[in-house]
């Protein structure tokens, strides 16, 4: 039976054991992506969608979620420093006595000494150590892997940011090579209704052959501006379904982009400069990223002024030893308490060193912050400046659009009552074409454009707020 003492020590070594050791175990709780959804069962693939896919699919993406996850299990690292370590050891040994000393056997004071020249020896032993105080050299190494996992965090959320952008600005590459599909098409359709009107008119000798095959060459030329635009079509779509993470990077056959439909009024407001960059000094996450950079370079001047502080510990062990067999009993048993009080007092100035590096570090980390400051302001000016630009180019190929096609189908008029040439109304035509394809231009220029001032200034991301790392 064990006696009193050893009592003692294993309710000592009990009470550490309880401890909460497995409150570090805690469980990883990383944002995860909206499911991708089903291509199969959309209509019409609108840029909202196509981003939330990108979102759930994009491999980068998951790939930042892998680097969160690694920041994760750094911070339940950090914390297990505040914990007992507990160590189980246990050995046998078979020794051999050597012949020389056998004869001792005979000597009254080695009477005990078995006859056999081997013996088998078993130990056990059961140790902890438990920091009590480390100079809060665990406090600010678990708070510097707090902000690191604060900043993988951030990291993941800009990339989406970035990803977002990258799609929104492929989603109107594809959308403006369709809309010169469908201006193709339109001219395509007028040459062909001209190329008829010419034939009929040859029939009845009112028209000459030049004229039919001026259409037809017209018609021609049109065709081969749709292919054109129909190859730029599908290359943008490959390149979109490529940014959503779409295996094969191919969308389903027949579905369809939304319209590009006309700008909106709302579409034409430019918005003041200010309340946008400081929106983005709060929501870029790269600009957060860095604030977290700096919190944990401040954090990393406290570990290093903690090493010119003591450090105090309690460590114990229960070890037992016995011979021939493992039959362990209470007086096989014995163990030891002791608290430990340690305080470095000369290290050939490495602890210096140490914090004057740290302090270093983290006037870098606020240089470095303030830099992104300054880029993220330049950032939403620059994309305000663009925005400006395409809300004007809307307005003026708007109104231009319209007179080109006011002075086409007046020339139309003109050329069926013979009172302008031929030459004319091709010019008119080709007049048209352009106009629409530059106000179709223009149009994506500005959604673009408000794509890339969302960007600048994080906003992209508030559709996407159940997936971010806030």
């Amino acid at each position: 039976m064990f006696d009193s003492r050893y009592l003692r020590l294993c309710s000592v070594f009990t009470m550490m054991l309880l401890m909460p050791i497995a409150a570090g175990a805690q469980k990883i709780d990383a944002p995860l992506g909206s499911d991708p959804l089903d291509l199969e069962l959309l209509e019409v693939l609108d840029l909202e969608t196509a981003q939330r896919i990108a979102s759930a699919n994009s491999p980068s993406l998951a790939a930042a979620l892998d680097r969160v996850r690694q920041a994760q299990a750094r911070v339940m690292q950090a914390r297990s420093a505040y914990w007992p370590s507990v160590d189980a050891d246990a050995s046998g040994t078979r020794v051999w006595t050597p012949e020389n000393q056998l004869q001792f056997r005979d000597i009254p004071e080695f009477g005990d000494l078995e006859q056999e020249d081997t013996l088998s020896i078993y130990r056990t032993s059961l140790s902890a150590t438990w920091f009590l105080f480390d100079g809060f050299a665990r406090k600010f190494r678990t708070a510097a892997a707090r902000f690191a996992e604060q900043g993988t965090l951030a990291a993941r959320a800009d990339a989406r940011r970035l990803i977002l952008a990258a799609v929104a600005d492929s989603y109107y590459n594809a959308q403006l090579a369709r809309e010169n599909m469908a201006i193709a098409a339109a001219n395509e359709a007028f040459n062909l209704r001209q190329a008829e009107d010419a034939r009929a008119r040859r029939e009845v000798g009112t028209g000459s052959l030049s004229d039919v095959l001026n259409f037809e060459v017209q018609v021609n030329s049109a065709r081969t501006e749709f292919l054109q635009a129909r190859e730029s079509y599908r290359i943008a779509l490959y390149g979109l379904a490529a940014l959503m993470g779409i295996p094969d990077a191919g969308f389903p056959s027949g579905l369809p982009l939304a319209k590009l439909g006309d700008e909106q009024p709302g579409e034409l407001i430019l918005p003041e400069p200010e309340p946008l960059i400081l929106y983005a000094y709060q929501h870029r996450p790269d600009l957060l990223g860095d604030e977290f950079e700096r919190m944990q370079a401040e954090s990393g001047i406290g570990v290093a002024k903690s090493r010119f502080l003591p450090s105090v510990a309690l460590t114990g062990s229960v070890d037992g030893e016995r011979a021939d067999d493992l039959g362990y009993e209470g007086d096989d048993f014995g163990g030891s308490v002791a608290l430990i009080f340690s305080y470095n007092l000369f290290e050939g100035g490495n602890n210096l060193a140490q914090l004057r590096e740290a302090r270093a570090a983290l006037a870098e980390a606020e240089n470095l912050l303030q830099d992104s400051r300054i880029s993220v302001a330049s950032d939403v000016r620059e994309a305000l400046t663009s925005l400006q630009s395409a809300q004007e180019q809307v307005a003026l190929q708007r109104e231009n659009a319209k007179l080109v096609r006011q002075n086409r189908d007046l020339v139309e008029k003109e050329y069926n009552a013979g009172q302008a040439s031929l030459v004319r109304l091709n010019e008119a035509q080709r007049d048209l074409t352009q106009a629409q394809s530059r106000l179709a231009q223009a149009l994506v220029s500005l959604r673009q454009a408000w794509q890339n001032l969302a960007a600048a200034t994080g906003e992209i991301l508030e559709p996407f707020t159940d997936e971010s790392y806030l």
